[in-house]
């Protein structure tokens, strides 16, 4: 009896992760159909200002797309349990995934991004070095066999990663458009975009510590 009632809290639980997850990846799957996957055509016109760094900017979409769809695996407890060594060599392409997302996004924020405004320079760099710190960091807790830690600095680097998801989003919604020019308003988007999930995602991950 006493059994059955420590499962029953932990039901609401489940399917909340659940619904979280479906959420996430229709979320993301949208994002990679309409805004990512469209840049592969290779077409100027979908490129346009970024078309004379069209490489850094499919690289920084590649390694993007990489973690994306790496990351819901590395988090899938059944499947890493079962494939502990495929989990390892996806763990490895997900950093390799973010590595040349940074590299190539940096590159972009120093040509392109300061082309547009200083602002947003930084406001990409900043992320990429969040980005790539974040995953850092669980690379360095794995390394060191501190499991739980590398799980939380793996939560916080794909929620990094899916900023840009977010990021996306939020600048295709018709009021973004109201609020000013792209120089004056992508700064305050893309900081948003990924600082505060990553704030919620903090709460959330010491809530219950003791």
């Amino acid at each position: 009896m006493a059994k059955t009632l420590t499962l029953v809290p932990e039901k609401p639980k489940a399917w909340l992760l659940l619904l979280a997850w479906v959420f996430i990846l229709v979320f993301a799957g949208k994002f990679i159909l309409h805004d990512a996957l469209p840049y592969f055509s290779m077409n100027e016109e979908i490129f346009g200002r970024y078309w004379s760094m069209k490489w850094p900017l499919i690289g920084h979409i590649s390694g993007g797309l990489l973690a994306l769809v790496l990351g819901p695996f590395q988090f899938w407890a059944g499947f890493r349990n079962r494939y502990l060594k495929v989990h390892r060599w996806m763990g490895r392409l997900y950093l390799t995934g973010i590595l040349i997302g940074t590299i190539s996004s940096v590159t972009l924020a120093l040509t392109v991004g300061m082309a547009i405004h200083w602002t947003w320079a930084l406001s990409l760099i900043v992320l990429a070095f969040a980005w790539i710190s974040t995953t850092g960091m669980a690379f360095r807790y794995i390394l060191l066999k501190r499991t739980n830690l590398h799980k939380e600095w793996m939560i916080r680097s794909y929620v990094v990663t899916f900023g840009f998801v977010f990021f996306r989003w939020l600048t295709s919604q018709s009021f973004y458009y109201e609020l000013g020019t792209f120089p004056e308003t992508g700064p305050t988007a893309i900081w948003i975009a990924w600082v505060i999930p990553l704030f919620i995602t903090e709460i959330i991950l010491q809530w219950n510590k003791k």
